[in-house]
């Protein structure tokens, strides 16, 4: 649910995946599995573009057990 909620939140706020992809250091290919395929990841991965979006990782995670 992470990935899908950080890509509601792209779309939401009109940011490209490509901007996140590239600043966090992953391919274009391997964001847009994170916020459509949902994929499950490290939590440095997810800070890593948490922090890119100036947004906590707590944001994110609301509701997730």
């Amino acid at each position: 649910m992470v990935g899908r909620r950080i890509g509601q939140y792209l779309k939401d706020n009109g940011i490209k995946q490509s901007f996140v992809a590239e600043k966090v250091g992953i391919s274009n290919s391997k964001i847009s599995d994170i916020c459509n395929k949902d994929l499950s990841l490290d939590c440095i991965l997810y800070y890593k573009i948490c922090k890119v979006l100036g947004v906590s990782l707590e944001k994110f995670l609301e509701g997730e057990e």
